[in-house]
């Protein structure tokens, strides 16, 4: 199941902040329009102004499930709370599908137990279907699955970093009954960045990427394709997300994940050392 970001980024300038409200609208009307042509069933935001715009955006009826990122635990559990309840008011919904702990580390922390106990009480007062976390490998996804018992977990996966599925981590979500869904699979967008760029001051991270573009290139596979069917075709993966800016990022986005798939051993394009974890934002197809 693919999975993408409505994230409109108006040019209007910013003297004129009522024309660049009514581009990013614009925007995000086109991008969930050709979200709901191509079966995307699921939309998820992250508080913030984009909430204010999903609120104004929204096809009528809306086929979508949506979902909201917490506020970071240092704000406050209440303050957590509250923006959760306020998320939905802004985007002019009753009730939200997922619930999500954008930092697993919240979790960790003395108010770790406290703040899910705070999103079970808005599950159970039917504000949200369900509630998960984001976590990265460092944070102990497993262990803190089975303490919280989510019902949605995230975390990242890329061709280069695949050490969610190499060490069954994916797979032993799933046995829990957990829907688990990828993220971070293009580092930020690194993969598509021009060579010029790599050559600056390369880091290890940079010559990793570098080696993964040149094998691709050798292979004769695009990289969106390629790293879209690796995610695609994980056993246990419900859904992977990924972040679109407009309408035309998410008809390519779609478009590749609907070409056909390579049969070709993924482990060998793994780089042991990446640990990238970009902080993309989040549309799901159901």
């Amino acid at each position: 199941m693919l999975a993408a970001s409505p994230v409109a980024e108006p040019r209007a300038a910013a003297s004129d902040p009522a024309r660049a409200g009514r581009i990013a609208i614009d925007q995000t009307r086109a991008l969930l329009t050709t979200a709901a042509d191509g079966g995307i069933r699921h939309i998820e935001a992250r508080p913030g102004d984009v909430e204010r715009v999903l609120g104004q955006s929204w096809p009528f009826p809306s086929p979508f499930g949506v979902s909201v990122r917490t506020l970071p635990a240092s704000e406050g559990i209440a303050r957590v709370e509250a923006r959760a309840r306020q998320s939905l008011e802004r985007m002019g919904l009753p009730r939200g599908d997922t619930l999500i702990v954008g930092q697993a580390t919240d979790l960790l922390g003395a108010e770790g137990g406290a703040l899910w106990a705070r999103l079970e009480g808005l599950k159970a007062a039917g504000l949200y279907r369900r509630i998960g976390f984001r976590a990265r490998m460092s944070d102990g996804p497993l262990l803190l699955a089975r303490r919280f018992s989510p019902d949605v977990v995230q975390v990242p996966a890329s061709l280069l970093d695949q050490r969610v599925i190499r060490t069954g981590l994916v797979e032993s979500l799933a046995t829990l009954g957990i829907e688990v869904q990828l993220c971070s699979l293009f580092h930020g967008g690194a993969i598509f960045a021009p060579s010029e760029r790599l050559l600056v001051r390369p880091t290890e991270a940079d010559m990793a990427m570098s080696r993964l573009r040149r094998r691709l290139a050798e292979a004769r596979l695009d990289p969106m394709q390629a790293t879209l069917a690796f995610a695609l075709s994980q056993p246990g993966v419900a859904k992977v997300v990924v972040g679109a800016a407009s309408a035309a990022e998410l008809r390519a986005l779609m478009a590749a994940a609907c070409a056909s798939a390579p049969d070709l051993d993924w482990s060998v394009f793994a780089a042991e050392d990446m640990t990238g974890d970009s902080d993309d934002a989040i549309v799901s197809a159901a």
